[in-house]
């Protein structure tokens, strides 16, 4: 596959992740874990790492995060965790997520890109995976940083392209 277009993957995927990185870093404490929020901050940024990860995985099938993370955001009962977990928690998932995508787009190869994937109702070829959990990163980053703005009145800049290295 040509390194240009996996490149290009990867300085806008790695930037809707930086995005994320940024919300987390710029969360007063008094918001991060507010319990009296809905949406509360630390579970939006849950979500959205733990799907980045899901997503990025070969199959549905045998899919565990790492701990101290479990399945139950799987549960269509909507299960939420039994404690806010805390930045370093998710900045380490974070760091997951964004190496588990290099890796993934530095290797991928033109039959790789085609190959079908199934993750409940995300279906179709690895790329289109790729690009609708992209969009799902910085859907829920720019609904962290409009969380930062209501609360602080302020929250962190685009961020037009990855920060981290392409090996490809």
């Amino acid at each position: 596959m040509d390194t240009s277009f996996r490149r290009i993957l990867w300085q806008q995927f790695g930037a809707s992740i930086d995005m994320m990185e940024n919300a987390v870093r710029a969360c007063p404490e008094t918001l991060w874990a507010d319990r009296s929020r809905n949406p509360e901050f630390w579970y939006v940024v849950f979500h959205a790492l733990f799907f980045l990860d899901y997503y990025l995985s070969e199959s549905a099938e045998g899919f565990a995060p790492p701990p101290p993370f479990t399945l139950d955001e799987l549960d269509p009962a909507g299960i939420l965790p039994d404690r806010p977990y805390t930045k370093d928690e998710l900045l380490e998932y974070l760091e997951h997520g964004r190496n588990k995508v290099r890796i993934l787009l530095e290797a991928m190869t033109e039959e790789g890109a085609h190959a079908a994937r199934k993750f409940g109702r995300v279906e179709g070829p690895l790329v289109e995976s790729l690009l609708y959990n992209m969009r799902h990163v910085q859907h829920h980053a720019a609904q962290l940083n409009l969380l930062l703005r209501q609360e602080v009145a302020d929250a962190p800049r685009w961020v037009s392209r990855a920060r981290g290295p392409f090996a490809g």
